[in-house]
């Protein structure tokens, strides 16, 4: 399986650029992505996509594609990037984008994936959604985070949210500058579910791969040591205290 940052296809000098180019899942674009997974029979997982909304707006979506060219699931992002950075840019997402409802997770033969986007790493009940309630093994997060952002909490969030889920998390990263207006942090990173870093690239910055392999049994083994999922409190447990 392969694993391409957010913004995969393009990336403009202004975020408002992305609804010029967003069409719909059955266009041009992923269609040929789609035909690239069945020629070389290899999955793909593809996010964020800039997917036709409404209203001129878009949906920024993961895109999971199978060996056969099949899109297997898709999941618009939840958390939308509204945020001053401190000492640098001011970003609204969701002035152009249409926010998700749905989580999504979906069998895969690395094991079962869990989709989410860039900002939803700060969210840490999505992912222990995917993981105890929709039983994901490999939680898959495709980013464009700024260089402020991701010097200070890039690697920590994730590893963060493999260790507390017990799951891989594949973190696919824009890297560098991409125009006069727009730069990335890269360090793309492949964390396990101890939270050891199993793959990352030489340079962050660089534009290359890093490979890794999913061992299963390792996930099992985690699990079995550290039960926290028998052993931690449903999500209903925890009612407003009264006063």
């Amino acid at each position: 399986m392969i694993c391409f940052p957010e913004s995969f296809s393009f990336l403009g000098p202004k975020s408002e650029d992305s609804l010029l180019v967003a069409e719909a899942l059955d266009g041009p674009i992923m269609q040929k992505y789609c035909s690239l997974a069945r020629e070389y029979s290899i999955w793909l997982s593809l996010g964020g996509f800039q997917e036709k909304g409404h209203d001129a707006h878009l949906r920024n979506t993961h895109v999971i594609v199978d060996d056969a060219g099949n899109i297997r699931s898709t999941y618009s992002k939840i958390h939308l990037f509204d945020v001053d950075v401190p000492g640098g840019s001011t970003y609204r997402e969701s002035s152009f984008t249409e926010p998700g409802k749905d989580i999504a997770a979906v069998d895969s033969p690395i094991g079962r994936l869990g989709l989410t986007i860039c900002y939803d790493l700060r969210f840490p009940e999505i992912y222990q959604q995917l993981r105890f309630n929709h039983d994901a093994q490999v939680i898959l997060v495709p980013s464009a985070f700024t260089p402020v952002t991701g010097q200070a909490h890039w690697e920590i969030l994730l590893r963060a949210r493999a260790i507390e889920t017990q799951c891989y998390v594949i973190a696919s990263a824009q890297a560098g500058k991409h125009n006069k207006t727009r730069e990335s942090y890269g360090d793309t990173l492949i964390i396990d579910p101890w939270g050891t870093v199993v793959g990352r690239l030489p340079d962050r910055l660089s534009t290359g791969i890093t490979v890794a392999d999913i061992d299963l049994s390792l996930i099992d083994s985690v699990r079995k040591k550290m039960p926290i999922a028998e052993q931690r409190k449903p999500f209903d447990f925890w009612r407003p205290a009264s006063l």
